[in-house]
């Protein structure tokens, strides 16, 4: 079992626009969408350090109470009993002043119980705050039964106006003006356990589900991206996204977002995949900002990617627009990073030669020629007024290459004009038996290029990807222009999907790709009207014998798995074919698959009914025998189903997420009837309306082409110990067998069918620390040879 222990501050809550009124034991409670909680800006809210942080309300000369602890806790090992009150407003108070800020919005929970027998039956309680003076505010209530802890649980927004240079906590009964006339109705002694204060923000988890199973578009369905960069290293395709995720905003309510902002984006998302279906989330770059990778840039949009090796030292540069008014590069050391900035100052900007009249100088890509010297394409926006209008209309002169220096994050010379007909955005380009492709936007029209003017026939329509063929990466006439290259999606996803596109093409085990992006989730969440927020899509490219290109027709359907899924090995959890309801975010430590260099994400926020599901796994003819989950249990009473070909397919396994919660752990499960080529589904269940659990990695183990039991043991002979190992053999064809050990090897000889051996290892010491012996085994079955290796552990032990 691990033991490393990561402690989570967030948790699932149902959500209201005011207060929230919850009646223990009343059953169901309406469902709202989730929200993501921060860190507790109450002190010692569970009491465990006795009554540091509180005291009893005194807002009132006539407010009084007396506190103490109580070992009846609803958690941890004390509470808070309150008792003498004199008011119903007499309960323990803390002070947020400094704290708390006018505007936000904030999530209040707290567990309350009374056991007076003399009192009614059921009371209600409130958490209130106090903002000085006459001002109060109920923050959240709960009727509760007599002798059971009950739940207050409110979201609250400060008014944009309210004064809260003082903002005090309490915990009440409803107000009457003579409460003494009844005490045990009005002012009952109460506890209080598990006080919380949150700000928080609506999730960005996507419950419905956006990249339907058979369906390979968009690419992910757990969140956005746009403006894809497809790059291809060491067998594997990387594609560096816009993170559009970054500024989704559902309303509470609604389930709505509010239009995409990109001035709040200065994350870059980067995803991969060795079969272009099931896809790798390696999370976000903290590029620009305060904290980003490069902090004198403040956003990051469109990246690029390229690869060189400068000094010996093989290097990865990713490139990306600064806003709209320049562009930067950082550098890593992997294609997921760690990232480092070698500039302190952006790349291309209003002093780059040659880019003085481009309006935006942004969507830098870049492209590394088969001689070493690189290249990056840029620019875009208005054409510039001093042309005439038909000009500025057909050809706006908006687009620029430039060469980069040796080291890949400078310049030399002076960028050329790129002269894409009807050109907006976006410019790329790759090579292709040495031809250069330059693909790029079109533009809507309108006053920023001419007005409404005739366009060259032929020349691309509004929002379309166009494209041009050359002999020189340096050399783009307009004479270059080849035609459309792929049309604007809403012609292929319909309603609510128009608007510009981002692209870029890739080759990948000999056939090429071009990649897209279009609102098909947002479109799947909210219907037609969208917000803008983009996904990211695939089709294959292909040519005509003269090298021009066939035009790209969008489709849901996308391209073919290239291979399918090898399950035998540690694989990360965030690799994803299609899911519902699921989250990812980084945790500490180094990623499994893909070693301490790159970020470790897992897969959270997973409720019951939640899944998971892989594209084409290869089991292979033996199948798989068990299937290993890295988890970490946030509730009791979770499992994880495993089954094939669809979400309600036949269960071949089930994991038992029983582990301690809060620790990340190892759970195995055997499987039965996972054998050759199937779409695998991991189901999510547990208790409703919890978190289950968060997932790290997957580990299948394949049926061992020989069934033999083999285990290990160690036993004292006078003072030295002895090592041993027994293996039975389950087939029913003799078998040859071999033991190894750190203390030797010893054989087993024939093994008969049905019949066991043991073998011992002297050590000669009187201590040894826990370790393996391997078995190795042959036999000949159905004429054909076998072999296979099993290991089996052992305790220390020691006999002196």
């Amino acid at each position: 079992m691990e033991q490393r222990l990561l402690r989570s501050t967030r948790r699932r809550i149902t959500a209201v626009a005011a207060v929230v009124a919850l009646v223990v034991g009343s059953g169901a409670v309406a469902a709202a969408p989730v929200q993501a909680a921060s860190s507790n800006l109450i002190t010692n809210g569970g009491f465990e350090d006795g009554l540091a942080g509180w005291f009893a309300n005194n807002g009132n000369a006539a407010d009084n109470a007396a506190l103490s602890t109580t070992t009846d806790a609803h958690s941890g090992t004390s509470a808070m009993l309150v008792s003498n009150r004199s008011t119903t407003g007499s309960g323990p108070m803390q002070d947020l002043s400094g704290k708390v800020q006018a505007g936000k919005t904030y999530l209040v929970t707290a567990q309350v119980k009374y056991e007076n027998p003399n009192s009614p039956s059921t009371k209600q309680f409130f958490v209130t705050m106090h903002y000085g003076g006459s001002t109060y505010t109920n923050l959240g209530t709960v009727t509760v039964p007599r002798g059971q802890w009950g739940l207050v649980q409110g979201t609250f927004t400060i008014p944009a106006g309210q004064n809260v240079s003082t903002a005090r906590l309490f915990v009440e009964t409803p107000w009457t003006s003579n409460p003494s006339s009844a005490p045990d109705t009005h002012l009952m002694d109460f506890k209080v356990d598990d006080v919380t204060l949150q700000e928080y923000t609506p999730s960005k988890t996507i419950e419905v589900v956006g990249k339907l199973p058979g369906e390979h578009n968009p690419l992910i369905g757990h969140k956005f991206g746009a403006d894809g960069f497809g790059f291809v290293h060491d067998g594997r395709v990387y594609l560096y996204m816009t993170n559009d995720t970054q500024g989704y905003a559902p309303n509470p309510s609604t389930g709505v977002s509010p239009g995409i902002n990109y001035g709040d984006i200065n994350q870059i998302t980067v995803i991969s995949s060795t079969d272009l279906v099931n896809w790798t989330d390696h999370g976000e770059i903290q590029v620009a900002g305060p904290n980003g990778v490069a902090p004198f840039t403040g956003n990051s949009w469109a990246p690029g990617m390229a690869k060189k090796v400068v000094n010996g030292q093989e290097k990865f540069f990713l490139y990306y627009a600064n806003g709209g008014g320049s562009s930067n590069v950082i550098t890593g050391s992997s294609p997921v990073g760690p990232w480092t900035s070698e500039r302190t100052s952006t790349l291309i900007n209003g002093g780059t030669p040659g880019a003085e009249t481009v309006a935006w100088k942004f969507d830098p890509a870049p492209l590394v020629d088969d001689d070493g010297q690189a290249y990056l394409y840029f620019g875009g926006g208005p054409a510039s007024t001093s042309m005439p209008p038909v000009e500025r209309f057909n050809n706006p002169k908006n687009l620029r290459g430039i060469k980069l220096g040796d080291d890949m994050v400078s310049t030399e010379g002076s960028a050329v004009v790129v002269d894409a007909p009807v050109a907006f955005e976006a410019g790329h380009v790759f090579k292709r038996e040495g031809k250069y492709y330059f693909s790029y936007s079109s533009h809507f029209g309108g006053n920023d290029f001419g007005g409404n003017q005739p366009r060259v026939p032929g020349y691309p329509g509004g929002g379309q990807i166009g494209y041009m063929i050359s002999d020189d990466p340096m050399s783009w006439p307009k004479e270059t222009y080849a035609g459309v290259l792929f049309p604007n999606q809403s012609q292929f996803f319909g309603a609510g999907t128009g608007g510009n596109n981002h692209q870029s093409v890739f080759e990948f085990e000999g056939k090429y790709y071009f990649t897209y992006h279009a609102p098909t989730l947002n479109k799947r969440i909210n219907g037609d009207t969208t917000q803008g927020y983009r996904s990211p899509h695939l089709q294959e490219l292909t040519f005509n014998p003269d090298g021009t290109i066939q035009q790209v027709v969008g489709d849901y359907a996308g391209v073919d798995q290239v291979r399918n899924f090898d399950p035998y090995r540690v694989f990360e959890a965030e690799t994803l074919g299609w899911s519902k309801g699921i989250a990812t975010a980084k945790v500490d430590g180094a990623s499994a698959e893909f070693g301490t260099a790159a970020p470790n994400l897992v897969v959270r926020d997973i409720d019951d009914a939640d899944w998971t599901a892989l594209s084409s796994v290869d089991f292979g003819a033996d199948g798989a025998g068990s299937v290993t989950a890295k988890v970490r249990a946030l509730t009791a009473g979770g499992r994880i189903e495993v089954r094939l070909d669809d979400v309600a397919g036949p269960v071949v396994g089930t994991i038992p997420v029983d582990t301690p919660t809060g620790d990340w752990a190892e759970v195995t499960a055997e499987l039965q009837g996972a054998s050759g080529v199937h779409d695998v589904y991991f189901t999510y269940r547990g208790p409703a309306g919890e978190d289950l659990f968060e997932i790290d990695s997957w580990a299948f183990e394949a049926v061992p082409p020989l069934d033999l039991s083999v285990t290990a043991d160690t036993r004292c002979v006078g003072e030295k110990v002895m090592v041993t190992v027994r293996a039975t053999n389950n087939e029913a064809v003799h078998v040859s067998a071999s033991a190894e050990s750190a203390y030797g090897t010893r054989p087993f000889g024939a093994l008969p069918p049905g019949k066991e051996k043991l073998r011992s290892f002297p050590t000669g010491t009187t201590t040894v620390p826990a370790g393996e012996v391997t078995v190795t085994a042959t036999a000949t079955v159905d004429g054909e040879p076998v072999s296979a290796s099993y290991t089996a552990g052992y305790a220390a032990r020691s006999c002196g």
